[in-house]
Formats: C-alpha cells, sequence, structure tokens
C-alpha cells in the first residue's frame, strides 16, 4: 500500500467510509466514474468531493448539463452547505439564454447541440479557472450529443488526456438514464464507483456502494451501506473481521448470580459470543441484564441494542426488578438504543456497534434480538454472513457479545426463524414447564466452547427480588420438552414468588 501510495497519491472525498473502501480516496489526475439510477446520491457524493478539495484550498468546478446551478446551491444549502469561491458551479446552458434566439434551437432539442461546441465550452471554462477537482454531470447527455458509440468513446478518451494534461482529478457522474447505456466508459476510467438503491417490501429504502475497479491500488471489494444523512452522504465500510486482531486476557465474566455462574462453570469468557434461546417470556432479556449491571458494578463499560421492546417499558420492568438502567445510562457506563428494523442497514448497525467498541471500550455487547435484526435485513439469506463477521470481531476485540432469539411456540417442540447456534461459543437454553400446579421457568447451558459446563437443568425464577437459579432438577424427566414427568420423593423446586 505504501509503495502504490508514492506512485498514486491521493485525492480525498470528505466521505472518510468512501475513502476508507478506496484505500485512501481517489487517484488523482485521474478520471473517475460515479454511476447510479437518480436519487442514489451522486450530486451529494460530487459535492462533497468539491468541498473536500476547497477546504484544501484546491479550485474545483461542477460541469452541469441537467441541473441548474440555483438547483444544486439548494440541494448544498439542503445538508448546511455554503460553496465557497473554490467551487464553481458552470452550467453548459444557463437557463437566461432561453430566450436568445441564436441559441434558441440548440436549447429547445439537445440533441441538435453539436458535440464539438459542448466540449469547447467545457475546455473554455477549464482553461479559465484551471480546477485541480472537477465534476461533468451528465454523461447520458454527452451520450446523447455523440449519437454514436464510436464517437462517444473518442469524445471521453479527448476528455481524460485534456484532463490529465491540466492535472485534474475528474469525476464523471452518470445516471443511467439512456435507453442504451454504453460501457465504454467502464475501460477508461481510472476507477469505477457503483450506487444502487433498493425499495424493501416496508420500511425506508436502503443504499449501498460497489468499487466496481480501481487501478493500481487496494480497495474494499463488495458492497458497503450508505445513507444520505443531514451534512452529506456517510458510508458503512463492509466489516472485515480478519483486519481486527487484538490480545486479550479471555477472563471469565461473572453473573452476580452464584448458581448460574455454577451452571456456566465460572462464568463466560471475555472476547466469546452467548446465544440465549427460549419462547417469548421466558426472561432472555432480563438474564442478559444482569450481565449488564454486573459489568457496570465492575466498572466496564456495556452497550445494549434493543431492536423488540420499547425502551420505556424495558426500563420500567428493569427496574421493578431491581436493575436501573437509566442509572447506569445516566452514569455513562452504559449505552441503550432501540434499533428501528424498518429503518436500518446491516452496515449502519454493524457501525453503531463498532463505534461502541472501539471507541467507547464497551466490554459487554448486548443484540436483543435476532429475531429483529433479522427484520432489517434486505437479503435475509446473507444474515449468517453477517452476524459471522460481526461476532468474530466482537470477539477479536474482547468484548463478550449477548444475543437472543425469541423461539416460536411455548412448550414442546420449538422452532426459531435462524440457527445460529453453531456460531455461538455458548448457548444457554430456556424453557416454560409445568409442575406441582404452576407454570415454571427452567434454565440449561447446551455448549460452551472456552471451559466445561454443567449439564444440569435448574430452575429460574425472576420477581421483584431479581433473578434466582435453583438447585438442579434431578428428580423430573422432560423438563425440556414442557412436560416433565416426577421421578423422585421430594422436588428441589423454588417457592413462588
Amino acid at each position: 500500500m505504501d509503495a502504490t501510495t508514492d506512485f498514486l497519491p491521493r485525492a480525498a472525498t470528505d466521505i472518510s467510509g468512501l475513502d476508507f473502501a478506496l484505500g485512501g480516496g481517489l487517484a488523482r489526475n485521474r478520471l473517475h466514474l460515479l454511476e447510479g439510477s437518480p436519487g442514489t446520491g451522486k450530486t451529494t457524493i460530487a459535492l462533497q468531493f468539491l468541498r473536500a478539495g476547497a477546504a484544501a484550498g484546491e479550485a474545483g468546478i461542477y460541469v452541469s448539463l441537467a441541473e441548474t446551478e440555483d438547483e444544486l446551491r439548494a440541494g448544498a444549502r439542503s445538508h448546511g452547505w455554503v460553496l465557497d469561491d473554490k467551487v464553481e458551479i458552470f452550467e453548459l446552458v444557463p437557463p437566461e439564454s432561453v430566450l436568445d434566439p441564436d441559441q434558441h434551437q440548440s436549447l429547445l432539442y439537445s440533441s441538435d447541440l453539436e458535440l464539438g461546441e459542448t466540449i469547447t465550452r467545457i475546455f473554455s471554462a477549464i482553461e479559465r479557472i484551471k480546477p485541480q477537482r472537477v465534476v461533468i454531470d451528465s454523461l447520458s447527455e454527452i451520450r446523447l450529443l455523440a449519437q454514436s458509440s464510436l464517437r462517444y468513446r473518442r469524445q471521453i478518451l479527448a476528455l481524460k488526456h485534456y484532463f490529465a494534461k491540466h492535472q485534474s482529478t475528474v469525476f464523471m457522474l452518470d445516471d443511467l438514464t439512456t435507453e442504451t447505456t454504453d460501457r465504454a466508459v467502464h475501460s477508461i476510467a481510472h476507477s469505477v464507483i457503483h450506487l444502487d438503491q433498493l425499495a424493501p417490501v416496508y420500511g425506508g429504502e436502503r443504499r449501498r456502494l460497489r468499487i466496481v475497479k480501481c487501478r493500481g491500488q487496494a480497495f474494499r471489494s463488495g458492497y458497503h451501506d450508505f445513507a444520505i444523512e443531514p451534512g452529506g452522504v456517510v458510508v458503512y465500510p463492509r466489516l472485515v473481521a480478519a483486519e481486527h486482531r487484538t490480545g486479550f486476557t479471555g477472563k471469565l465474566l461473572k453473573s452476580g448470580i452464584g448458581a448460574m455462574d455454577n451452571l456456566l462453570g465460572g462464568g463466560i469468557a471475555a472476547g466469546s459470543s452467548t446465544l440465549v434461546l427460549g419462547p417469548a417470556g421466558t426472561g432472555k432479556s432480563v438474564l442478559l441484564l444482569q450481565y449488564v449491571a454486573a459489568a457496570v458494578a465492575r466498572g466496564d463499560h456495556a452497550a445494549v441494542f434493543v431492536f423488540d421492546e420499547e425502551l420505556g417499558l424495558l426500563l420500567a420492568r428493569a427496574k421493578g426488578l431491581g436493575i436501573d438502567i437509566a442509572a447506569m445510562r445516566d452514569a455513562g457506563k452504559l449505552h441503550i438504543e432501540q434499533v428501528d428494523a424498518a429503518e436500518l442497514s446491516p452496515g449502519q448497525f454493524s457501525h453503531r456497534v463498532r463505534d461502541q467498541v472501539d471507541y467507547r471500550q464497551a466490554r459487554i455487547v448486548v443484540i436483543d434480538s435476532l429475531n429483529g435484526y433479522q427484520a432489517a435485513m434486505p437479503e435475509e439469506q446473507y444474515l449468517t454472513l453477517h452476524l459471522h463477521e460481526l461476532l468474530q470481531y466482537l470477539n477479536r476485540r474482547g468484548a463478550a457479545t449477548f444475543l437472543t432469539i425469541a423461539q416460536h411456540g411455548m412448550v414442546g417442540d420449538m422452532k426459531q426463524p435462524v440457527d445460529i447456534t453453531y456460531l455461538a461459543d455458548t448457548v444457554i437454553m430456556l424453557r416454560y414447564f409445568e409442575a406441582m400446579g404452576r407454570v415454571r421457568r427452567a434454565i440449561s447451558v447446551i455448549k460452551k466452547r472456552a471451559g466445561a459446563h454443567e449439564n444440569t437443568i435448574r430452575e429460574l425464577q425472576i420477581s421483584s427480588d431479581g433473578i434466582k437459579v435453583g438447585d438442579p432438577l434431578e428428580q423430573f424427566q422432560g423438563v425440556l420438552r414442557g412436560t416433565p414427568t416426577y421421578i423422585g420423593k421430594s422436588a428441589p423446586l423454588m417457592e413462588g414468588p
């Protein structure tokens, strides 16, 4: 990377995620293509590219063949930007010339405007301003003016050599709206960035980009989620867990409940993932909040991402069990966030989790639940891959990750929307069972990679006094099926709350 950087100095785009995916930014003095259908964010990215140059003292020009200067400046103001003198907007066909009889035919019928005249006017503006950064919007107009694939390719080549001679970094925008999309620019451009806009059946639109090619420099391949927010485009680079390796002790994290820690062979190992399975109401969320409270009491920072339950209700319910989430949050030791699955992409969610672990040093991360996380996926068949990378990253950062899955059903055979038990290092199972005229809860540890654990099944009780874990249910059979058979003389069951 260092050797390549020496040969190809970079021009930052002012979009940190995009610059990261590009390995530092766009190669200077080269022609780059930014393509995508209308509404994907091409203009916003191009304006950020010019603003980044202006901040570095580089002159820039936005050559517009479609939008007017007023429209572009209004779009900039919507993000809180004021384009300074370093950024000039050049309308190839100014609106005031519509009434000019000498230009009348050219304006009404853009296909009749001679391509040579268009290129000449672009060159005149470049000679006058001598910009280091250039945006041409859009190639669809030039493609229509060229009227043939051969002429179009030759004109793009001419533009490329002209800008290279003048030491300009060029962003050409293509809205892909012409009937016949000529991909000649793909082979001519130094790099190609493709923007996509996805519309799920329910929820907000999702945007993603892919770097199709980038000559002479390493880049992050694959799709990267991005969003257009007030203040510009934000790119969330695809997470690659193999790039994050950090040494950690792997110490055991206690829950603060002696019987629970014994069930887990002493506790949960730092740098591991724990999956809690069970039907609705068995206490999955409360059990994980117990680990959060214990971590905060030790002085660690924790992060909780709630997909399913309304946050105010969760805070009130936890406080009724003796866990004051609001106090931990106000003390700055706990980040708790309600996640709207209909409005958040997987890349955005991964970015929020990483922010808590990398910058706030969160040692406990709770995702409640994977049912909601699955709903945030526009392409659910890739949920396991996303989770694999996220869990591997968190493990390598030394964080203990807790996840829940709400299984379908109450007793008997349980089904779950996604099976990730093989990904988790520890699996805890919660169940309802009926005994002595009451509906009770049972807890057991199915697996633990990081050490030994009990293979017993214990009773779990949740009351205003908190969580209690009873003795092993050795005199019952069939507890996990929900219909146990009593085979003993004195069942070691806890009294009701």
